[in-house]
């Protein structure tokens, strides 16, 4: 089934760690010292609650939060959060590198999060799916032609 062997938030926090040394490196573009601040503590924020409130929703489902054992899911979750995004957890993810991105305050970290975009999609979403679906079948193709992958309906 799932063959990921590294979990996502190691690749986010690779991903800020490359940010942040293209930033010291090539501080393409640097904004404002400051002007932007606000803004990227915002985004941080955000990304941690939706994080928090993806997890919670796990917990309250009783399924694994695991995203390496995705064969042992119990439960579809598809409330809450989930009526908005398939993936609030690695929405999280993204908004929160967003916000460090624009805190660390040069356009250099923006090269990074994309690439990190590609990489959960490749190794984590897609075979995440897949099990997803050898799993739950109808029910989880049904909940996909509904909501989005990262925002919003279908």
């Amino acid at each position: 089934m799932l063959k990921t062997r590294i979990p996502p938030p190691l690749y986010a926090f690779a991903t800020a760690m490359a940010m942040l040394g293209l930033d010291r490196t090539l501080p393409i573009a640097r904004l404002p010292t400051g002007s932007f601040d606000l803004l990227g503590w915002i985004l941080v924020f955000a990304g941690v609650a939706l994080d928090a409130g993806a997890f919670m929703l796990f917990l309250k489902a009783r399924t694994t939060i695991n995203p390496m054992r995705i064969e042992r899911a119990s439960h579809l979750v598809t409330t809450g959060l989930y009526r908005f995004s398939r993936n609030p957890m690695y929405l999280g993810l993204m908004v929160t590198l967003s916000g460090w991105a624009i805190l660390l305050g040069s356009l250099g970290p923006l090269l990074p999060l994309i690439l990190f975009e590609q990489l959960l999609v490749a190794v984590q979403i897609r075979p995440e799916e897949a099990a997803l679906e050898a799993r739950f079948g109808g029910l989880y193709r049904d909940y996909k032609t509904r909501v989005g992958r990262w925002i919003g309906w279908r």
